[in-house]
C-alpha cells in the first residue's frame, strides 16, 4: 500500500515570516506588578542558595502571572503559532543565582525540566566556549557559529536572555507546518521521503542499550498532529556509522529542499533578543536558528544565554518512534538525554 501525504496543514501554525514580523500578539511585555511578582519569590529563594534543580510551581508561587503565563503558551505555544516572546524580567540587576531561580521557577509552572546533555543539565548555558562544531562530540551552541535551523528534544524549549553578543546572534524561526506545506505543492515526491526514517547522530551522548544515532522520520503525522524533529548536521554526521542507512541521492535533495525553505525569507523570520527576554519555542512545529555572531572581548560582557527543555502537560501526542529520542512519549514526562549515570542539576556556569 503506498503512503499517502497528510493533507495541508492550516491554522494558526501554518505562517509566514514577513506577515508575522509585522504583528506584536507574540510579545508578552510584563507589567511591573508581575515583574516584582517574580522577583519576591527569586530573592527568597535564592538567599537560601538551595538546589535550583528541585525547584516546584508550589515553591515559587506566582498566583497572577502563572496561570496568565500558562493559559497563553497552551494557547499560543503548543496549539497556535508556536512561539511567545516574554519581555522585562530585570536580569540586569540579579546575580547568576537569582537570574537562574527566576527562570527555572517559570519553567516549572509551563512543564517539567529535561536533561539537555549527558551531564544532565536541566539548566543550559548557550555560550561561546571556543569550540568548533567539526569536532563530532561538540554540540554547536558551545561555538560562535551560526546554527541552521533544527529542534530540540522537548516539547518546548525555552531561552532567557542574559547579556547580548557585540553584533549578530539574533533569533530565528520558521514553521516547519508551512514548509510541509510549501513542499506539498512543490514536490509531493520528495516530501514523501521525508516520512521516512532517518539516522540522526547523537554525538556521542548514547542512552544505555541504544545505537549512537536514532531513526525518526523527519515529518511525523499522528493522531492528527504533524510533528517534525530535524538538525541536517547530524543527519550528515551519522553517516559515519556503517550500519546507520545510507542516504540515497533522492533523500538529499529533499533534505536539500527543506533547508531551502527554512533559509527562505519568505517563510521565516528573526527576532533580536534583549536582556530579559524568555522565548518559549514549540518543537514540533518550528524549527530555530541562531545567525553567528561576534562577541564581546571582555568575558563579563559576553553573550550568555540560559536554555530549558520543558515537557508539558499539555503537549501533543507524539509517535511511539520519538521514544528513541525522548526516552518515552508519555506527555508530561519525555524528552531530554539521559545516560548512565546522569544526575540532573542546575549548574550556575557553562561546563
Amino acid at each position: 500500500m503506498s503512503f499517502e501525504l497528510p493533507p495541508e496543514q492550516t491554522g494558526p501554525a501554518a505562517w509566514y515570516g514577513p506577515e508575522i514580523a509585522k504583528r506584536t500578539d507574540w510579545q508578552m511585555p510584563l507589567s511591573p506588578s508581575e515583574i516584582a511578582e517574580v522577583e519576591q519569590v527569586t530573592k527568597a529563594l535564592a538567599a537560601r542558595e538551595g538546589d535550583i534543580a528541585a525547584i516546584t510551581p508550589a515553591d515559587f508561587p506566582l498566583p497572577t502571572l502563572a496561570p496568565k503565563l500558562q493559559a497563553r503558551v497552551e494557547d499560543e505555544v503548543l496549539n497556535g503559532r508556536g512561539f511567545l516572546l516574554l519581555r522585562g524580567l530585570p536580569v540586569e540587576r540579579w546575580t547568576m543565582r537569582e537570574a537562574a531561580t527566576a527562570f527555572y521557577g517559570l519553567g516549572a509552572h509551563l512543564g517539567s525540566a529535561r536533561s539537555q546533555n549527558g551531564k544532565g543539565h536541566v539548566l543550559g548555558h548557550v555560550q561561546d566556549l571556543g569550540l568548533a562544531s567539526n569536532d563530532p562530540n561538540v554540540r554547536i551552541y558551545q561555538t560562535h557559529e551560526r546554527q541552521t535551523f533544527h529542534t530540540d528534544s522537548c516539547d518546548i524549549v525555552g531561552l532567557l536572555c542574559l547579556k547580548t553578543a557585540k553584533s549578530g546572534g539574533l533569533s530565528a524561526l520558521v514553521s516547519s507546518t508551512t514548509i510541509f506545506n510549501e513542499m506539498h505543492r512543490r514536490r509531493p515526491d520528495l516530501l514523501k521521503l521525508l516520512f521516512e526514517p532517518a539516522a540522526t547522530d547523537r554525538r556521542g551522548e548514547v542512552p544505555e542499550g541504544q545505537k549512537p544515532y536514532f531513526e525518526i522520520p523527519l515529518f511525523n503525522w499522528y493522531q492528527g498532529h504533524l510533528s517534525a524533529i530535524y538538525q541536517r548536521q547530524y543527519i550528515d554526521s551519522a553517516q559515519r556509522f556503517p550500519d546507520a542507512p545510507r542516504l540515497t541521492p533522492a533523500h538529499v535533495e529533499a533534505l536539500d529542499m527543506f533547508d531551502a525553505l527554512t533559509n527562505d525569507p519568505a517563510l521565516n523570520m528573526f527576532m533580536e533578543f534583549k536582556p530579559g527576554d524568555v522565548q518559549l519555542v514549540h518543537n514540533h512545529t518550528l524549527l530555530h536558528d541562531r545567525t553567528g555572531f561576534e562577541d564581546w572581548a571582555e568575558p563579563e560582557k559576553r553573550r550568555h544565554l540560559l536554555r530549558l527543555w520543558l515537557a508539558a502537560d499539555k503537549a501533543r501526542p507524539l509517535p511511539p518512534v520519538y521514544a528513541q529520542r525522548y526516552g518515552s512519549v508519555e506527555i508530561g514526562d519525555r524528552g531530554g538525554i539521559i545516560v548512565r549515570g546522569t544526575r540532573l542539576n542546575a549548574p550556575l556556569e557553562a561546563v
